[in-house]
């Protein structure tokens, strides 16, 4: 995806939040965040979008504090939030492909990494919000939920910090159902996990049989699913829309792979 396609992801999704947060009410319960209230989600997000801005903005080249959550509530929480992500939006639409500043997971530039990050910081924590009314979470944009699964699994769990980690060498495929060219394979050690992406393109001249086969004969489990339910459930926000193999690996995914902010 290019710079220009994040920004208006986010644009989107940062609106979407927005209403969804001021639908559903400040108290209201974040399903998908156990102990979260709709206010504790606007802060949060408002102040990453806030602490993301100041990088690009500022121009720091550091790592660079974030500026706390604020006390505020209800319609002024709301407008708080509204102004800083509209700031968000206009400094990366705006900034000069050749901006340098901090970031922390490859991308061909800062700009580009910080486009990408925001996009599906709001695009997930929009589906938090939108948890809050009860329902089924607008559909995030197939381009969009491969990207972020590929964010995920090639750069959060390509890090040290990644706890996800099994004592003996193990295989992990995900495969998404609608897009050809999505597919990832995750080797899992007791180091950091190792994911490649490729496509199915040597597999398509073969029979349904054979291919079937030759994915399952190398992977211990596969999680498979459209792209955007993959997303969701990769984040640990919905759960798996399907698993074969050793379901272990699920449910170790699922234990160890949160995101945190500290």
């Amino acid at each position: 995806m290019e710079i220009r396609e994040f920004v208006e992801a986010l644009d989107r999704e940062g609106r979407s939040l927005a209403t969804a947060a001021e639908k559903a009410g400040v108290d209201a319960e974040v399903v998908t965040c156990a102990g979260w209230q709709v206010r504790d989600l606007v802060r949060h997000t408002g102040m990453v979008h806030r602490w993301a801005t100041a990088f690009v903005a500022e121009g720091h080249t550091s790592y660079h504090p974030d500026g706390g959550l604020p006390d505020l509530d209800h319609d002024e929480l709301l407008a708080w939030f509204r102004d800083g992500h509209r700031r968000l939006v206009d400094t990366l639409a705006g900034a000069s492909p050749d901006v340098r500043c901090w970031s922390f997971l490859p991308a061909p530039s800062p700009l580009a990494f910080w486009g990408r990050r925001q996009a599906h910081e709001t695009t997930v924590h929009r589906v938090d919000a939108e948890s809050a009314l009860g329902g089924e979470p607008t559909l995030v944009a197939p381009d969009l939920a491969v990207d972020g699964i590929d964010e995920l699994l090639r750069g959060f769990h390509g890090r040290d910090r990644s706890k996800v980690r099994t004592e003996e060498p193990r295989v992990l495929r995900v495969r998404a159902t609608d897009r050809t060219d999505a597919v990832w394979t995750v080797r899992l050690s007791s180091g950091p996990p190792v994911t490649e992406r490729g496509d199915r393109a040597d597999t398509e001249t073969k029979s349904d049989a054979e291919s079937d086969a030759g994915r399952s004969a190398d992977v211990d489990c596969e999680l498979t699913g459209p792209a955007a339910g993959l997303y969701l459930a990769l984040w640990n926000r919905a759960p798996f829309p399907a698993v074969t193999g050793d379901a272990s690996l699920a449910t170790l995914w699922r234990e160890k792979s949160a995101i945190t902010w500290s």
